[in-house]
């Protein structure tokens, strides 16, 4: 009985050794401000004053895989109602099980917001780019492997940091850029005509809050120069189809929202498959 106690024992050592650590940390950082023009440089010469480059405190939640890395990173930007602590979890052990470091942002909470889907927020973007330079920054984060994943709002946020039009606007290092960027359920009319970095789109048939034909029509007539961009479209499903706890669906400021079992195990596949080749250490050399 003692031999096989002990057996038993090793063998559960053996498998905890073979999970991923999944140690979430609350951490801060600035978001980036944005560039200031040559106006208001000027401006504040004549005046004898520093430019001034305010940006706020932002905070989010960070996760990490085992060992000392360096890791291919993600940063995740929540929808307009906020960081869910399901949603996160999720994202986060499927992120550290597949080997990459997670840092979910928290716009609205950490601005005393509750939600952004009826109000104005302050540009997301800055707070994407200040949690990369974040990222960048940490021993175990390869900087030059870190991609943006955004749902809904969220999503809208990482297709327009994937667009050229952003890439000068904000106050950040020469040369951080993100890797790449997947967008769930966007507004696909927020990116621009030509992408910077390669883009994965997934989003629902039925959707009635962010319209697939849009993201359709934006895919026919994107500029053919720019980075290469994939569109998959989940028949029958909705908005919010990878949300379980949307197992009913539920109407939110005018729009269905319902989660589809298939669409959301497509999509972890469809996910993981394009992290693999943005995020490989052998693609950044």
């Amino acid at each position: 009985m003692p031999k096989l106690h002990a057996l038993i024992v090793l063998a559960i050592i053996e498998v905890l050794s073979l999970s991923p650590v999944l140690a979430d940390q609350l951490v801060s950082f600035k978001s980036a401000p944005y560039r200031l023009g040559q106006l208001q440089q000027r401006l504040a010469q004549e005046r004898g004053d520093a430019p001034e480059r305010t940006s706020d405190t932002v905070e989010g939640w960070l996760s990490k895989p085992e060992g000392n890395g360096p890791f291919g990173a993600i940063v995740l930007l929540h929808g307009c109602s906020g960081l869910h602590d399901d949603v996160r979890k999720h994202f986060a052990e499927l992120a550290t099980g597949w080997g990459y470091v997670l840092l979910a942002v928290d716009s609205l909470a950490t601005r005393g917001i509750k939600q952004s889907c009826t109000r104005l927020m302050p540009a997301r973007q800055g707070d994407a780019l200040g949690a990369l330079a974040y990222l960048s920054g940490a021993p175990f984060v390869d900087p030059r492997r870190v991609v943006v994943i955004g749902s809904s709002q969220g999503g809208d946020v990482a297709l327009d940091l994937a667009s050229e039009v952003q890439t000068n606007i904000f106050d950040v290092p020469e040369g951080l850029q993100f890797k790449a960027a997947v967008a769930y359920y966007p507004l696909c009319s927020v990116a621009g005509p030509k992408l910077e970095i390669p883009t994965l789109i997934m989003i629902g048939e039925l959707d009635d809050w962010s319209a697939a034909h849009s993201c359709e029509t934006w895919m026919k007539t994107r500029r053919a120069d720019g980075a290469a961009a994939k569109l998959i479209v989940y028949q029958g499903a909705y908005h919010a189809f990878d949300v379980p706890d949307l197992a009913k669906g539920v109407r939110a400021y005018g729009h269905w929202l319902k989660y589809d079992a298939d669409a959301a195990r497509r999509s972890v596949l469809e996910l993981q498959t394009f992290l693999a080749s943005q995020l490989s250490s052998t693609t950044s050399r």
